[in-house]
């Protein structure tokens, strides 16, 4: 008796076209992963002689190497960017939440007696680098998501493989981070960070890893990624060598005057604080400043509609970790919560959000049409355009601060 298939000519035929039709799709997503898996074995061969001329060796290289496929997630993140920009308070909401406050506050008693030693030897306020760590790892949290921590080699090697503008600091790091492979410091499966290949609790970049980590638990390894001790003193070590000035602070939040000159908080304009104190400018809450004459300059972020600051040069020294003002406020404010200290007293205009790239071309092209600006049209607002806005704000009967609004581009709209 013939078995019994259930299948007419027709259905066997349909069948078969459906058989044909999952082959053909299965060979179209497999020749891009073959093509990627050639292409980046080529990229492998060419950049072994870059690899050998630094002193990297055969067996490290073709060990960290020699499976490379490009990345797809690095590629997209490398290649995206974002016009989105966050308020600065909402970043601060962020970076200075409850949890991490609370986080942060753990930390500093569990580690209180390595961070002591880790003070007294490199000079740097213990709640700083406690604070950096919350703000780079969430105290380590990010080492653990699996979503977001990549292998270091495979993204360096990817953004080096894709060319373009990150194609060099690619090139650089990757031979960094080989180095760091050859010294012994980490395998290669256990070194991990960002996409961008900032690594371990503190997010060291492979070149700063080279020149400012240290082993400061003595195990013999500059262990950033599983010994906290190790890279909480790294990044005390690198704020130390970048200038950081022992028992002072990062600045402080002030009330300016009424009729104060906004031109003085124009980037680079520092007087000594007792220049500051000449001209009517307090510490909030009816503070004293302390007896030492810092040098400091005037930050005030939302115009004359937010808090107004007073930045020492540790501030500056903050910005050697990550160069954006927002930053080193959320570094050294989340350092002050963590001792103790309260939030901002001045409140910020919350209503406001930041101008878009375009939007910040169409307020210089708007001054210049109005006969105040005379720069480049180019999205930059340095003194120039500040200086313009000022000018325009005295025309209509508004506070000079320089402020860039969304409400001022709209009042430029109107003519």
């Amino acid at each position: 008796m013939p078995i019994r298939t259930g299948l007419t000519p027709a259905n066997a035929l349909a069948r078969l076209a459906g058989i044909v039709m999952l082959g053909l799709v299965l060979i179209a997503f497999a020749v891009p992963a073959a093509f990627a898996d050639a292409a980046g074995q080529r990229w492998v061969a060419q950049f072994w002689p870059t690899a050998q001329k630094a002193g990297i060796s055969r067996a490290v290289y073709m060990n960290a190497l020699g499976n490379f496929t490009p990345d797809p997630d690095v590629l997209a993140k490398a290649s995206n960017q974002a016009e989105f920009v966050k308020p600065l308070w909402d970043y601060l909401d962020g970076a200075v939440s409850q949890k991490r406050m609370e986080n942060g506050k753990a930390a500093l008693r569990q580690y209180g007696r390595q961070l002591a030693s880790i003070e007294a030897t490199y000079g740097v306020d213990r709640s700083v680098v406690v604070a950096i760590w919350g703000m780079e790892s969430s105290y380590g949290a990010v080492l653990q998501n699996e979503k977001i921590v990549k292998g270091t080699i495979r993204s360096l090697a990817t953004l080096a493989y894709q060319g373009g503008s990150r194609a060099k600091y690619g090139r650089t790091q990757l031979i960094a981070a080989l180095k760091i492979l050859q010294r012994g410091d980490i395998g290669a499966r256990g070194m991990t960070g960002s996409w961008a290949g900032a690594m371990g609790h503190t997010q060291f970049i492979p070149t700063t890893y080279q020149a400012y980590a240290v082993d400061f638990d003595g195990d013999g390894r500059r262990d950033i990624w599983n010994s906290e001790v190790d890279a909480l003193a790294s990044t005390a070590n690198y704020l130390s060598k970048m200038g950081w000035r022992r028992g002072e602070t990062w600045g402080y939040e002030v009330v300016l005057p009424r009729g104060i000159d906004w031109r003085l908080a124009d980037a680079g304009k520092s007087a000594p604080l007792s220049a500051w104190r000449k001209i009517g400018v307090q510490r909030v809450a009816g503070r004293s400043f302390p007896a030492s004459d810092e040098v400091a300059r005037l930050y005030a972020p939302a115009g004359a509609n937010g808090p107004a600051f007073l930045l020492l040069p540790n501030f500056r020294v903050i910005k050697r970790y990550n160069n954006a003002d927002a930053y080193a406020l959320a570094v050294g404010h989340l350092a002050d919560r963590l001792v103790g200290s309260g939030e901002f007293v001045a409140g910020w205009p919350r209503g406001v959000r930041p101008l878009t790239s375009d939007e910040r071309v169409e307020v210089q092209s708007l001054l210049a049409r109005h006969g105040f600006y005379g720069g480049a049209l180019d999205g930059k607002f340095g003194a120039g355009t500040r200086e313009a806005i000022r000018s325009y704000q005295r025309r209509v009967g508004q506070v000079p601060d320089g402020y860039a609004s969304t409400g001022l581009l709209q009042q430029l709209r109107g003519g």
